[in-house]
Formats: C-alpha cells, sequence, structure tokens
C-alpha cells in the first residue's frame, strides 16, 4: 500500500502567497514604487540644475502651483481639461448608446457587419490612428484641406488655430472612445427582457416612453460606473493630445502650456521640456492629478452609489 504524504500545514498556508508573490513584485516596482517616488519628489525641488545639490523644500512646489507663479497656466489647463473630460465622456456616451440602440433592433440586417465596421477605431491601435489623423488634418499637405481646395472652400486651420485646435482633438478623441462606449451599451442591453417591451406596447407606450421607463432606468447600474471611469481617464488623457498637437498651438511663446494642453500633457513638459526639467514642480502636478481624478471618482460613486454591492 502505498501512503499519501502531506506537506506540513504551515507550508499549505504559505502556498498561496507564493504563487501571487511575482505578482505582487511586479505591482510593487510598476505602481506602487513609482508612486512613492512621485510623493518623495514632489516635495524636493530636484530638477536638472539641481540633480546633486537638490534639497527637501516642503509645500514649495504646491504653493508655486496653486498661488505662485504657476497658478496662471494651472488655472487654463485645469479649466480646458475639466471640459475636455466632460465632453468627451457625455458626448461618446451619447453616441455610443444611440448606435447601441439601432444596432440591437432586430430588424436591422447584416447588424454583425455594422457592429464589426463601427467597432474599428476602438480595436485598431489608437498610436496608429492619431498619427493618420494628425496627417489628414494638416493644414498646408493634409488630404482634407486638399479636398477642399478642390471645391474652392479655404483650407481650414485644423491643428494650428487655438480654438479649431481644440475642437479637432475632441472629435478625434470621441471618434476613438464612441466604439467602447457602445459595445457596453450594447451587452447592457442584451440584459433588458423582450417582455418589459412587449408589455409597455400592449399598455401604449411609444418608443421614447418606452426608452426613458425601461431602457434608460435599467441601463443605470451598467452605465453609471463606466461613466465615472471614463471620466477619470479623460481626465488624465495623454495619447491623443501628444501625438496630435504635441500641446499646441502656443498663443504666447513664453507659456510651458499650449492651447490643447492637458494636466498631463502639461506634466510631462514640466519634466522633461528642455526649457524646465523641473521634476520636483512636474511630480507636485501628477500628485494634484491624482488627488483632483481621485476626488471626482469617488464623490460621483458616493453620489450615485454606482459601486455600492447590492444584497441578494
Amino acid at each position: 500500500m502505498f501512503t499519501r504524504t502531506t506537506a506540513p500545514l504551515h507550508r499549505r498556508k504559505l502556498t498561496p502567497y507564493f504563487y501571487i508573490l511575482p505578482g505582487m513584485i511586479a505591482i510593487f516596482l510598476a505602481t506602487v514604487l513609482p508612486a512613492l517616488l512621485t510623493i518623495y519628489y514632489s516635495f524636493t525641488n530636484y530638477s536638472l540644475t539641481h540633480l546633486r545639490d537638490w534639497k527637501f523644500v516642503g509645500f514649495q512646489n504646491f504653493q508655486r502651483i496653486l498661488v505662485g507663479s504657476a497658478r496662471g497656466e494651472l488655472v487654463d489647463v485645469l479649466s480646458w481639461t475639466t471640459s475636455w473630460a466632460v465632453l468627451s465622456t457625455v458626448i461618446s456616451f451619447a453616441i455610443g448608446i444611440f448606435l447601441a440602440l439601432l444596432l440591437s433592433n432586430k430588424n436591422i440586417r447584416e447588424r454583425n457587419i455594422y457592429r464589426l465596421i463601427l467597432i474599428l477605431p476602438w480595436a485598431l491601435p489608437s498610436t496608429i490612428t492619431v498619427l493618420v489623423w494628425r496627417g489628414l488634418l494638416n493644414s498646408s499637405f493634409g488630404p482634407i484641406n486638399r479636398m477642399l481646395s478642390m471645391l474652392n472652400i479655404a483650407a481650414i486651420p485644423w491643428l494650428t488655430d487655438p480654438n479649431t485646435a481644440r475642437l479637432t482633438c475632441l472629435l478625434v478623441n470621441i471618434w476613438i472612445a464612441f466604439p467602447f462606449m457602445m459595445v457596453a451599451c450594447l451587452g447592457a442591453l442584451q440584459s433588458i427582457p423582450d417582455e418589459l417591451y412587449d408589455a409597455a406596447k400592449v399598455d401604449g407606450a411609444c418608443g421614447w416612453q418606452a426608452f426613458w421607463h425601461i431602457t434608460f432606468p435599467m441601463l443605470n447600474s451598467a452605465t453609471l460606473p463606466l461613466l465615472i471611469s471614463g471620466f477619470a481617464m479623460q481626465f488624465s488623457n495623454f495619447g491623443v493630445i501628444f501625438l496630435l498637437t504635441e500641446g499646441g498651438p502656443f498663443v504666447n511663446t513664453s507659456s510651458l502650456a499650449g492651447s490643447t494642453d492637458l494636466l498631463s500633457t502639461y506634466m510631462y513638459k514640466m519634466a522633461f521640456s528642455s526649457a524646465t526639467y523641473d521634476f520636483g514642480m512636474a511630480a507636485a502636478n501628477g500628485l494634484l492629478l491624482f488627488f483632483i481624478v481621485g476626488g471626482f471618482t469617488l464623490l460621483n460613486s458616493a453620489v450615485t452609489g454606482a459601486f455600492k454591492e447590492v444584497e441578494s
């Protein structure tokens, strides 16, 4: 008879921790350690001019940002970042839910083909698509302006005029973001029983009344966390602005922030621009960005109750 040997009790208790240890180490090195260094450097004057003699300066960086020399730029960048996040989230969600309602209609033929086409902006790498849009919207040599000139229409300064550049960045970002909202809404619509709509038809409800009293309330539990996370993601967006306009155009050449700079790109310029290389100030901006995004997320989740657990 063969007898099965069992490991000691203390070893069996430690076994799960050995399995998760590599992941915990990776999270510490990639997330926790950079966050701790950011917090530490935000209270120092660490920069290119103080690589060797940098020192602890307390809340001096935060004072410069909130009430000092950098306050004006921060207010402009913060107001544009807030507008960017709100408009990008709301408009992409509105387009997503509209297309989801159309594609969930069983009377539409070849719905899967339309879904495949509409999901392409999200499926393709965003870096490539943004660079393609940058080429298409080039004010001098872009195909869009060249086609407009063939129609005797003056060239549009898509990326060179401050207001037009902001609108262009919003449109490109919405074009990238709406497919995700559409897919999420499509999934949520599948969970709504058809019997509810049949009962509404019997009661004489029109399509708008069925949407307002059945579809929209039942989508709340799925879409509210989506909107909150989408807003937080758009608030800290970096790639679209950096690849499309690099924060420009610049109204004031002496200013570090351009017309389309978000807090994330502004922080990047502060850390890696040849004019500053001020890592301490960049870290302080990053810490403020973290508190702003985290504060909005906690406030929205508390008001809406989107993340509360529902007892069965």
